[in-house]
């Protein structure tokens, strides 16, 4: 049976711009709000760098978008598919067998070699796949497109588990961790336990350490529910008061959550001649 996430626990950080988990496979977009209103987030799955050829990680931002770009094949790339049988033109102009599909938007990291796009091959999507950039299904990357204005900062995060706290109950969402190869591995569950401690604070809460250790081994990204708040005794009680839990961020991605300071973005790439897109 397949199990597919419709919820999911927002990465910590500042709630701005976009965010790429990479191993949740995953973009969250959260639009300026308006005044008074409540902060939202809309979320995509995405493809990220394949081995030897990782996405990177740290803070960036958007400086350029392109609807109907060319695609211009590093020469690493066309090494690669030459080497493989598969050689590739110096370019590839717009159209079905452009694989950046019909939108891209151009990251400063790695003096504007990554770009944010479509595919033309959308059975890939959510995979390691790619030579760095972040790749969207065609559908998806047609909708952000026009939401986001150059200049939006862009945070590249390697966070596997995600905790919350909410209404009393510990959730727990996990994902396989990914080296610095940009390869998955098996999770170190040990590691793990101060993380769900630290997102209960000083509340008294019955965690099911078993369960929750099941929950990392398996890391299919499924919310879980791992521990419940704990009724204190009456004498307890009445001999200090009892703390109250520490506010979640969300478990649930459309679900407004608290805005925080931005964190700064890295110098954009030079703008003397185009740079050559990854893929």
């Amino acid at each position: 049976m397949l199990t597919v996430p419709n919820r999911h626990i927002l990465p910590p950080g500042p709630h701005e711009g976009i965010v790429v988990n990479l191993p949740e496979h995953r973009l969250y977009y959260y639009p300026k709000p308006k005044r008074g209103g409540p902060i939202e987030v809309i979320t995509y799955p995405v493809s990220i760098g394949k081995m030897d050829w990782r996405t990177p990680l740290g803070v960036t931002r958007v400086i350029q978008k392109q609807k109907d770009p060319t695609w211009y094949p590093p020469e690493s790339v066309r090494k690669e598919h030459a080497a493989a049988g598969d050689p590739l033109p110096p370019k590839v102009g717009p159209g079905p067998d452009n694989p950046l599909g019909a939108y891209a938007m151009r990251l400063a990291a790695g003096n504007g070699t990554y770009l944010i796009h479509g595919t033309n091959n959308p059975i890939a999507v959510g995979l390691a796949v790619t030579h760095g950039c972040i790749r969207m299904y065609p559908d998806d990357v047609a909708q952000l497109f026009p939401l986001i204005p150059v200049g939006t900062p862009v945070r590249l995060i390697n966070v596997p588990v995600k905790v919350a706290w909410i209404d009393g109950e510990l959730l727990l969402e996990a994902h396989p961790p990914v080296d610095a190869q940009g390869q998955s591995f098996e999770p170190n569950i040990d590691q793990f336990s101060d993380l769900l401690k630290a997102a209960v604070g000083d509340t008294t809460v019955a965690i099911h350490w078993d369960y929750a250790r099941e929950v990392l081994q398996k890391a299919d990204g499924v919310i879980a529910t791992v521990g419940l708040q704990a009724e204190l005794p009456a004498d307890a009680q009445s001999a200090s008061a009892a703390p109250s839990a520490p506010e979640p961020a969300s478990a649930q991605a459309s679900t407004p959550a608290q805005a925080s300071t931005p964190a700064p973005a890295s110098t954009p790439a030079p703008a003397s001649a185009p740079a050559r897109p990854r893929g």
